[in-house]
């Protein structure tokens, strides 16, 4: 089975070189507690890695050796302009992340296309219009993500950030998203490479949450500490769905990855606490 490797070192080496290619894999996050961190190092890692091929078992591990490296990586955004995500990544980690991201990382902004059946001005997500109000242009947003993933998915990582932005406007129709979530579900056995979609925890019902777990190949969990035995900071990632990942999870008896953040490393898997 070709692997794609996740960045993470050491979760790569739980699951033997990283997630299967072909796969649309959902990164379940509370807020802060990591899901954005590890799309940035997975993104900052894989494509140091293509740079550096004599480097690549150290930059992600020995298990990775064998895996296969996307084409390209490339990040939509809805909400969010391509600016503050690299600031964001510029005062969070190390220089060579942010070089790294901002020279090599394809960004695709819809927010145009986002906002435009919302009471925001054109100006205010990135359109030339000198009218404050000026008349929008309406296009399908779905229509024109399905159309940018089939053109650039193949053999490619694609970021979507983020399915809380869809689920929560008010001109989409969710049953519509979850149906084209399944289809690119399908669709990614053709494409060979990997898409994350990006969830926060606890903005939409909980029914919305299960279809859309119930629609990708696998799940990544980022959470904090719930117990009053840590640190309320101590983030945690559990995988929760992937058929292909999980049995070497049992066969290592993983129940959950102690993570950590750092600004030179980035999203680290530093202990795992086995089933008891």
């Amino acid at each position: 089975m070709k692997k794609i490797p996740t960045g993470v070192s050491d979760l790569d080496s739980i699951i033997k070189g990283g997630v299967p290619a072909g796969s649309v894999v959902l990164l379940f996050t509370e807020i802060g507690a990591g899901g954005l961190e590890y799309v940035y190092t997975s993104s900052a890692k894989i494509l140091r890695a293509k740079k550096e091929p004599e480097d690549i078992e150290t930059i992600l591990g020995a298990e990775c050796k064998g895996s296969i490296l996307p084409e390209e990586i490339h990040y939509i955004t809805f909400s969010r302009a391509k600016e503050d995500i690299l600031e964001e990544v510029r005062t969070s980690f190390d220089q060579h992340y942010y070089d790294t991201i901002e020279n090599s990382v394809n960004f695709e902004d819809l927010s145009t296309k986002y906002f435009q059946r919302t009471m925001v001005p054109p100006v205010w997500s990135g359109d030339d219009g000198t009218d404050l109000f000026s008349e929008k242009k309406e296009t399908d947003l779905l229509e024109e993500l399905v159309h940018f993933l089939e053109d650039n998915a193949e053999e490619n990582m694609v970021v979507i950030d983020s399915l809380t932005d869809l689920l929560t406007n008010s001109s989409i129709d969710n049953d519509k998203l979850v149906t084209i979530v399944k289809g690119m579900r399908r669709a990614s056995r053709k494409w060979g490479g990997v898409v994350y979609l990006l969830l926060s925890k606890d903005i939409v019902d909980k029914s919305l949450e299960y279809h859309i777990i119930d629609s990708v190949d696998g799940v990544f969990n980022f959470r904090w500490s719930d117990t009053k035995r840590v640190s309320k900071r101590q983030r945690y990632l559990i995988v929760d769905k992937f058929m292909s990942v999980l049995p070497h999870l049992k066969r290592e008896k993983i129940a959950r990855f102690t993570a950590e953040v750092t600004d030179y490393e980035g999203y680290v898997v530093v202990n795992y606490e086995r089933i008891i």
